[in-house]
């Protein structure tokens, strides 16, 4: 039988756990550890988190995580922020799964720090990899593939209604929960600034479909629905009179024209809120438009769970450096499910 993976978490958050929950049940992965700062996290047994993990206590620092194959990455949007830990990482010969937005496809925001990643992913013979739901699939992989389906795109656009109630602290960048004066406060202090990705997608669309564009576009974040009685999601409380959705546009410039539109409202529903549900894609090619619809749309946090936790054993496959989805075979990142234990 293969040696299973050795894979160590960094950050448990819910998508965090929810990462290590899945990868406990797989026989070709062996969860060794994890990391979080938080007062309440360290040092408790890892296993009080994630059922079936072993009882090794969650550790503050990257020097004192076991040796591992893999490192899983759950911790902020932003690539300044974990660049540190991600060198950290690398340097000890440890290969990176993150689902940090920015990531995804940084060659254009974040240059240098990709040069920088990729030559010591190199030196070091590891991989790093940024993935995910949104970025990471929905508005870049998967337009990606079906764009095959045409001889040329002349455009795309893609609509998402993201329910937000199983995430945690990751709601505090969209300002769901504050009154509208306090959301606006908090938007113009740039504290609360939405989904963070938009530019990777739109970058890493445009870049697979060969269009050097003029600019990228993405707008502020506005308030949507404000809800009219109590909500719960599983992490968060949303009272009357707060708000429970925002919506948050960008798009992708070429001669003038906004040739890539990407719009999610993302919030915590009821069923009785007047949006528009589901998911829609649509490629106009010049002899024929693509269109797709998910009538429930794609459930974000279980996807982004999915994705993070199939890419595991890729990343280790994937030749050393900073790695993009693109650069993986489609079979690397299809469903691991069939290596789930009995």
């Amino acid at each position: 039988m293969t040696k299973a993976t050795g894979v160590v978490l960094v950050g448990l958050g819910a998508t965090g756990i929810a990462i290590a929950e899945s990868l406990v049940s797989r026989r070709d992965c062996e969860l060794l550890g994890a990391l979080d700062i938080g007062a309440d996290k360290a040092g408790v047994p890892l296993a009080d988190f994630v059922a079936g993990a072993p009882r090794v206590p969650v550790v503050s620092s990257v020097a004192e995580l076991p040796p591992a194959d893999v490192a899983v990455v759950a911790t902020s949007s932003w690539v300044d922020a974990i660049e540190p830990t991600l060198a950290a990482l690398v340097e000890r010969g440890t290969n990176v799964v993150s689902i940090c937005e920015e990531l995804r496809d940084p060659t254009r925001s974040h240059a240098r720090a990709v040069d920088r990643l990729d030559r010591l992913a190199r030196e070091h013979g590891v991989s790093v990899l940024g993935t995910g739901c949104n970025p990471g699939m929905l508005m870049d992989t998967l337009p990606l593939v079906l764009s095959g389906l045409t001889l040329g795109v002349e455009r795309v656009s893609v609509r998402r209604t993201a329910d937000m109630s199983r995430y945690g602290a990751i709601l505090k960048k969209f300002g769901l929960g504050l009154t509208p004066a306090e959301f606006d406060a908090e938007r113009d202090a740039g504290r609360v600034m939405g989904h963070v990705g938009f530019a990777q997608s739109i970058g890493a669309l445009a870049r697979g479909l060969e269009w050097e564009l003029d600019s990228i576009e993405v707008d502020a974040v506005e308030r949507d629905l404000i809800a009219e009685t109590e909500r719960k999601g599983q992490h968060t409380v949303i009272a009357a009179g707060t708000v429970t959705s925002v919506l948050h546009r960008a798009r992708g410039l070429l001669a003038g024209k906004p040739v890539i539109e990407l719009a999610t409202r993302f919030g915590i529903f009821d069923p009785e809120d007047a949006v528009e549900r589901g998911d829609a894609l649509t490629i106009v090619g010049r002899e024929q438009t693509i269109e797709l619809a998910v009538p429930g749309g794609f459930e974000s946090f279980l996807s982004t769970v999915a994705m993070a936790s199939n890419a595991v054993t890729a990343v280790v496959e994937a030749a050393p450096g900073f790695r993009t989805v693109e650069d993986l075979p489609v079979g690397a990142l299809a469903s691991k499910g069939a290596r789930v234990a009995p």
